[in-house]
């Protein structure tokens, strides 16, 4: 196997030549009106960068004045999306993201995800929509045993996670490409930080209605673009994730939607999906813009011994005052799970 190293020299020369022909084809024309309401009242919301992943770009996100709603702007292109997605959660990124999929903060929340539906009796069949590598899966079956999960993704990580045994049958493509084939099998469907990926939230709304049995439940769980840390943090808040988050919902607009397609919601969270990072992912993301970046083949040369030491060095440094903010994170996640401050909401709704 080829070191992370070896890796990254391999993928250089065709991260430089897409490079070369620079970044305006990765970009959509800038829209006029709201995707969600078709208001021509927007405004600027911020403007930043890919502070994970540091490929270059400048990102917009505008908000709509007349329902809230926020999104891209120019939003990425079918190209730019292969570009921006490309070794994030596959290939160079799987071994860091399967490291964050595994930590004891994300099986906490898996597990709250999974009790939420605890009260609405055993779901036979369930499928859970961008999945990754089904690690919420595996943690679910816990608490259902009974119960069979599928998991849909666009990624290589769906089929991974069948390998592994997390999930008992793979679906990898898009979900309303693939929701004529499934119709009226599923007891449950989760979109669990999902929705915000999508280039149509409608559409993926309606193929979980698709999908479900009368009676069943979706359950989706986004980050709310109204909370309080949101004004507070600006370009450095971790959930505007740019350029993955396309769209972010508020919450009436959701329960709106979900009104018009056929669903009744039963039940509204702000406290449990709340992700208490806010400070520790804003902090890491100053840290990434500020550092000499890392040895990945989107930058235009390997960093020189300098660079690497200098990086090295900060990060060090800095890692007591991570741990600090990070310990601050969670002392205050139950203050903060009681007010606006909360980063995320989930919504319940069931399929009549």
């Amino acid at each position: 196997m080829k070191t992370r190293s070896e890796q990254v020299a391999a993928h250089r020369p065709h991260y430089q030549d897409e490079l070369a022909h620079g970044l305006a084809r990765f970009f959509e024309p800038p829209r006029r009106t709201c995707p969600w309401c078709a208001s021509h009242l927007l405004r600027e919301r911020l403007r930043t960068t890919n502070h994970p992943q540091r490929k270059p770009g400048s990102f917009v996100l505008d908000t709509c004045h007349s329902c809230g709603h926020v999104f891209q702007n120019p939003r990425l292109s079918a190209e730019g999306l292969d570009f921006y997605y490309r070794d994030c959660y596959d290939g160079l990124g799987e071994a860091t993201m399967a490291r964050m999929a595994s930590s004891p903060l994300a099986v906490k929340l898996y597990r709250t995800r999974a009790r939420a539906m605890l009260p609405y009796g055993r779901p036979g069949r369930w499928l859970d929509v961008g999945t990754g590598h089904g690690h919420f899966c595996a943690e679910a079956q816990r608490l259902h045993p009974g119960t069979e999960f599928h998991g849909l993704d666009w990624g290589e990580g769906v089929e991974i996670a069948a390998r592994n045994g997390r999930i008992a049958r793979a679906f990898r493509g898009s979900f309303p490409g693939l929701a004529g084939q499934l119709a009226g099998q599923y007891d449950v469907v989760s979109m669990y930080h999902y929705l915000e990926h999508t280039l149509a939230p409608r559409h993926e709304l309606a193929a979980a209605r698709t999908v479900l049995r009368t009676g069943g439940h979706l359950l989706v769980e986004v980050p709310d673009p109204q909370s309080a840390a949101a004004r507070l943090l600006g370009r450095w808040w971790g959930p505007w994730l740019q350029p993955q988050h396309l769209h972010l919902v508020p919450l009436d607009n959701l329960r709106g939607e979900l009104a018009e397609q056929g669903f009744t919601v039963v039940a509204v969270d702000r406290k449990e999906p709340h992700i208490p990072t806010d400070l520790t992912s804003a902090a890491v993301n100053v840290l990434n813009s500020v550092l000499p970046g890392e040895d990945l083949p989107w930058l235009p040369r390997k960093p020189g011994p300098l660079g690497r030491g200098i990086r090295a060095l900060a990060l060090l440094a800095a890692t007591p005052a991570l741990l600090v903010l990070l310990g601050v994170d969670l002392l205050l996640a139950p203050l903060t799970r009681r007010t606006r401050l909360s980063n995320a909401y989930r919504v319940i709704a069931r399929r009549d």
